[in-house]
C-alpha cells in the first residue's frame, strides 16, 4: 500500500513523514526543500501479532507494513510547472491514496507560502491543482476517444463518461466526488486520475490543541469540507508525532498517558488509511514465525492464500480459520478451540475476515 503525502510548504508534511519513518527526511522551513520524494516503510502496530507469537513461540514476528511517500510542497500554478509542479503530480500519480497534510496551528516563526492562515484556501489550492491536471488529460483522451468511437461504438460510454468527468471538473469538483456505478468506477480508474484517489485530510494542529480535545476552529473547517467529498479527517500534531518517535515502545505508552492521549497520530493515520482502501488483515502463526498479510476486504481464500505464494493459491484445498478474539478466549489453545467448534473448516467461497487466524491446505 502506497500513500503520498500532500500538502503546501511549511505545513508539516515532512515533520510527518521523519516521526513516521524514523527516515529522516529533510524539513527545512522553506519551500521546495523536498525535492525528490523520500519513500519511507513503517510497520503496521498490531499487538494480535505478540500475542499469537506468544502462543506459537515463534521465532520471528512479521507485521504488515505500508509505504508512505513524502512528496515536495505543491504551490498554485503546479499543473503548469510553477515550483517543480510537474514533476511532483507525476509522483502523486504512482500513489494508491492521498494523505493531504493541512495547516491547522499557529506559529510565527513557521512561515506560511501565503502569509497566513487558511486551511481551506490551502485545500483548494492543492486540489486544484490537481483537477487541471486531469483536465488536461481528460481533453486529450475525449479527443483521443471521440475519434475511435467514429468507428467502435462500444467506446460512446466511455466518451460520456469522460465528458460526466470534465463536468465535475468545470463545477471546481474533484472526480472523487462523482457517483459512479461499478463499471464507471473500473473505468475512471484506468485513467488514473490525481483527483480521483481516495484522499485522507490530516489536520496538523499544536501540542496544546491536540491535548484539549484535537480541534480548533481551522480543524473544524477542514472537517466541514472533508464531509462534501465524503473523506475522512486525522487530527494530529506532527511536532508530538516527532518526539513520539524518539522514544522506545514503553516510553512512548507513557508518553501518551501522560498527555492523556489513547494512541498516536500514526495508529490513526494508519487505521483510516486501511478503511480507505477497503484493506484488512489476516494472521499466519507457528514456530518459524506470526506474519500479518494485507488484502483487500472481500478476498476469498485461495487468493488470499495466493498472498502468501502463488502455488498455495493454484493448490488450494481449504482454510482452516478461527477468528482472533475466539482464539484468545479459549486461551489461546488450538486444541480447546476444536473441541468447542470455533476453529472452521472453510472452501473456495469463503471470504476472509479481518483478523482471522488461517492455516491453508494445498496441494503441491
Amino acid at each position: 500500500m502506497k500513500l503520498g503525502i500532500v500538502g503546501l510548504p511549511n505545513v508539516g508534511k515532512s515533520t510527518l513523514f521523519n516521526a513516521i519513518t524514523h527516515a529522516g527526511a529533510e524539513s527545512a522551513n522553506y519551500p521546495f526543500c523536498t525535492i525528490e520524494p523520500n519513500v519511507g516503510v513503517v510497520a503496521v502496530p498490531d499487538e494480535r501479532l505478540n500475542k499469537l507469537s506468544e502462543i506459537s513461540k515463534s521465532k520471528k514476528v512479521v507485521p504488515t507494513a505500508i509505504e508512505f511517500y513524502d512528496i515536495a510542497g505543491l504551490v498554485r500554478g503546479a499543473s503548469k510547472g510553477e515550483g517543480l509542479g510537474n514533476k511532483f503530480l507525476s509522483h502523486i500519480r504512482e500513489v494508491e491514496a492521498i494523505v493531504h497534510v493541512v495547516r491547522c496551528f499557529e506559529n510565527v516563526d513557521v512561515v506560511h507560502v501565503d502569509g497566513n492562515i487558511d486551511p481551506i484556501r490551502d485545500i483548494e489550492t492543492i486540489n486544484m491543482e490537481l483537477m487541471l491536471s486531469d483536465l488536461e488529460l481528460l481533453e486529450r483522451r475525449l479527443e483521443k476517444t471521440q475519434k475511435a468511437a467514429k468507428g467502435d461504438k462500444s467506446l460512446a460510454t466511455e466518451v460520456e463518461l469522460i465528458q460526466k468527468a470534465l463536468k465535475t471538473i468545470e463545477e471546481g469538483k474533484s472526480i472523487r466526488t462523482l457517483e459512479l456505478n461499478e463499471e464507471e468506477d473500473s473505468l475512471v480508474k484506468s485513467f488514473n486520475l490525481l483527483s480521483s484517489k481516495p484522499i485522507i485530510y490530516v489536520s496538523n494542529v499544536s501540542e496544546d490543541d491536540l491535548v484539549n480535545g484535537g480541534t480548533n476552529q481551522y480543524v473544524e473547517k477542514v472537517r466541514e469540507f472533508a464531509a462534501t467529498e465524503n473523506a475522512e479527517v486525522v487530527v494530529v500534531s506532527a511536532a508530538i508525532e516527532e518526539e513520539i518517535s524518539q522514544l522506545d515502545p514503553e516510553e512512548r505508552v507513557e508518553f501518551l498517558n501522560d498527555l492523556g492521549l489513547e494512541q498516536s497520530g500514526l495508529d490513526k493515520l494508519i487505521q483510516a488509511s486501511y478503511t480507505l482502501l477497503g484493506l484488512i488483515s489476516f494472521i499466519t502463526t507457528g514456530e518459524i514465525e506470526t506474519r500479518a498479510w494485507t488484502i483487500k476486504r472481500g478476498t476469498l481464500a485461495p487468493q488470499a492464500a495466493g498472498k502468501i505464494h502463488s502455488d498455495i493459491e493454484r493448490g488450494f484445498i481449504r482454510a482452516e480459520v478461527i477468528a482472533y478474539n475466539d482464539l484468545m478466549a479459549v486461551g489461546g489453545s488450538m486444541a480447546t478451540a476444536k473441541e468447542k467448534g470455533l476453529l472452521r473448516i472453510e472452501g473456495k467461497d469463503y471470504e476472509m475476515k479481518d483478523g482471522d487466524v488461517v492455516h491453508f491446505r494445498f496441494n503441491v
